[in-house]
């Protein structure tokens, strides 16, 4: 089987902390290395929303107190969660595969994601990064620093908020597709990449956060990739979710998830992006399936078991 999978993985699956990434990417590792054991070739995008935000406030605590620490660009700090995360997906899937008697390498590239600096994004914060908050909460800390924004996120507590341009260029894309190509298992976007600006010739970091989801979709195709599968928290995705009406879905038309999301079954920061980012995937490649469904079903509903497919 040649099919190539891009899997986004969201960060608040990996836990709050690296004792809960660490058993948390141990399980993941399990049905990623289904996949890959079924003869899928697979990329990895992670998100990083818990992790990133917690890296952010972590440095500007310290400024506050320390005059020779100085607070770290969100850039910076979606490095440094590019790097730890893919680091603990490396150790979990090469365990996991070595244990299958499957000998391939697992690499985390560090993804650089070009932004446009004009977009409207800036005007409007929304991405919501690092832990929750109940509202007195979030009130102290904005008192505490004036220049985070707090919003209630899907009924869930308050977080951060940050703005969330969309990706417009993958600057690792080729070496990503080499290392496919050569049979290896590849990490990369996580965090939805770090987000850059064409400067002349070189490149400049940019305060924002790139939503995982749209950047796996970007990354699923430029690099051809015939599958991208969205894992998140439900085996489907739901109308009227949460209510006693709910009614889980197996097939989506393109018009028919235009028609959900404008009716606003889909919540802002949590399924609208999927949904969004499925959309946009089959719009450039009709040919290709989008699944989303949750981490423990992934090779069910690749064999059509389970999940939500978007279709043309």
């Amino acid at each position: 089987m040649d099919k190539t999978i891009v899997i986004a993985l969201g960060g608040n699956a990996l836990g709050k902390n690296l004792t809960e990434q660490r058993i948390n990417v141990a399980r993941a590792a399990i049905p990623i290395a289904d996949l890959i054991e079924a003869g899928y070739r697979v990329a990895i995008c992670h998100g990083n929303g818990p992790q990133v935000g917690m890296i952010d406030l972590a440095f500007e605590t310290a400024a506050r107190s320390e005059p020779s620490i100085h607070p770290m660009p969100l850039s910076t700090d979606c490095a440094m969660s590019q790097g730890y995360i893919g680091f603990g997906i490396q150790k979990a899937l090469y365990r996991e595969l070595r244990g299958r008697g499957i000998d391939k390498s697992v690499a985390t590239i560090i993804t650089q994601v070009v932004i446009d600096p004009e977009d409207p994004a800036f005007d409007d914060p929304s991405k919501p990064i690092g832990t929750y908050y109940t509202q007195e909460e979030a009130a102290a800390m904005m008192r505490s620093f004036p220049e985070v924004i707090m919003r209630e996120d899907s009924g869930r507590g308050w977080r951060r908020v940050v703005p969330s341009p969309q990706p417009r260029e993958i600057i690792e894309a080729e070496v990503i597709l080499s290392m496919l190509d050569c049979g290896h298992v590849v990490v990369a976007c996580g965090g939805g990449g770090l987000p850059v600006i064409r400067d002349g010739d070189g490149l400049l970091p940019w305060e924002a956060v790139i939503d995982k989801d749209f950047a796996s979709e970007l990354l699923a195709d430029v690099i051809g990739a015939d599958v991208l599968m969205i894992l998140t928290a439900v085996d489907k995705v739901a109308l009227d979710y949460g209510t006693e009406n709910q009614r889980d879905l197996d097939v989506m038309t393109v018009s028919e998830a235009e028609a959900y999301i404008e009716q606003g079954q889909f919540a802002p920061g949590s399924m609208l992006p999927k949904v969004q980012a499925g959309l946009r995937f089959i719009r450039a490649r009709a040919q290709g399936m989008v699944l989303i469904t949750s981490l423990e079903k992934a090779l069910e509903a690749m064999q059509g078991k389970t999940g939500t497919r978007i279709v043309a």
